[in-house]
């Protein structure tokens, strides 16, 4: 039995197969999540970042100045307190429960059109310790949108890597040439002539470090023979 901001659930645990038959597509991608957009997609696909905290936080900060409000600190709380608090907390969960829809839709539709999927393996505890960026990056999703990637990609008996980060960002795509840029910096513009968004750039990095070394596998994915990607 959980209890939640909207109520109880009950929860049973039960023993099913949930393994699902795709038909092959022989298709791998990279995929570089960002704020600008959820990710890009090396084929050059971009999915716009919903910010559902976001669009939600003037009413959070409303509600909470309403709970803060009706707060007896050393005494017993009244129930328009605890009113309060529960609205408060649904508008939240409504909030979390939105971003993972959202997460799970999208790793789902990857999965599914794709063989072998590539990501970063980045490590969000570290970077959410940035003040200036810890609320847009838990806003995004990240860490869930992973996990399902991999649940989807075990579930279809696709391949899902995780390389690692450094420099995907930097390097061209087209001659290897390292071109540093500032954060601020959106377009990738090389020597060589090559010019691309840079998150794009950055998710054909990603998918070369997955096709050219072992990178690591996803925790929980089903690794199926690579050579079903090449087979015409």
């Amino acid at each position: 039995m959980i209890r939640r901001a909207d109520g109880y659930y009950c929860q049973f645990c039960i023993s099913i197969e949930v393994k699902e038959n795709v038909e092959p597509t022989s298709k791998a991608i990279g995929l570089d999540v960002g704020l600008k957009y959820f990710y890009a997609d090396s084929n050059g696909h971009t999915e716009a970042n919903p910010r559902f905290y976001r669009q939600g936080e003037k009413k959070l900060n409303k509600l909470n100045r309403r709970k803060s409000k009706k707060f007896k600190k050393g005494q017993k709380q009244s129930n328009n307190y605890h009113k309060a608090r529960n609205r408060y907390a649904r508008v939240n969960l409504r909030i979390s429960r939105q971003r993972e829809e959202h997460a799970k839709r999208l790793a789902r539709t990857v999965c599914t059109s794709n063989d072998c999927i590539v990501y970063e393996d980045l490590q969000v505890k570290n970077l959410v310790r940035n003040s200036k960026l810890s609320k847009s990056i838990s806003d995004a999703g990240w860490t869930q949108f992973r996990r399902w990637v991999e649940y989807f990609g075990w579930k279809m008996g696709k391949i899902t890597i995780a390389v690692p980060p450094q420099y995907t960002s930097q390097d061209c795509p087209s001659c290897g040439k390292r071109v540093k840029k500032f954060l601020s910096t959106r377009t990738h513009v090389c020597e060589c002539g090559y010019t691309k968004d840079r998150d794009i750039a950055a998710s054909i990095n990603i998918l070369k470090k997955g096709l050219c070394t072992a990178g690591h596998v996803g925790r929980d994915s089903f690794v199926r023979n690579p050579e079903v990607l090449w087979r015409d």
